[in-house]
């Protein structure tokens, strides 16, 4: 997890009428470039880090959902973090083809348990893919 790069305090966020009328799940987004001349574990090293800085001002993304006393939703803004994962794989960024949403994209999404309810996922995830 990468969490906040300050100590922030703790604070409940309603979510908008807006906001609580939608489904709660993933909404995968991919992004794929090119491998520059960094070493794989500079470019994860550049990635935390700014994750760790721009969570500071969007302290809410390091939060949890969770619901209050009368079952609303609301963001827990509790700095626990956003998911960072670090990944390799064997494929080739030619072999994803026009990225849609193929069986070589979906193995770079990583999966979600939504078992262990809403309050144990984090509300955003990043994984850098050495390919």
């Amino acid at each position: 997890m990468i969490r906040p790069a300050q100590d922030l305090s703790t604070r409940c966020l309603w979510l908008s009428n807006l906001d609580i009328l939608h489904e709660i799940n993933l909404t995968p987004t991919v992004y794929l470039y090119k491998p520059g001349n960094h070493p794989h574990s500079f470019v994860a090293k550049v990635l935390m880090d700014a994750l760790s800085k721009v969570l500071v001002p969007f302290y809410p993304v390091a939060g949890r959902l969770r619901r209050d006393d009368n079952g609303r939703l609301e963001i827990n803004c509790n700095n626990e973090g956003v998911l960072f994962i670090e990944a390799e794989t064997d494929s080739e960024i030619d072999d994803l083809g026009d990225l849609m949403l193929n069986q070589e994209i979906s193995q770079l999404i990583p999966s979600v348990d939504y078992s262990q309810g809403i309050s144990s996922n984090p509300l955003f995830g990043a994984q850098e893919e050495k390919v």
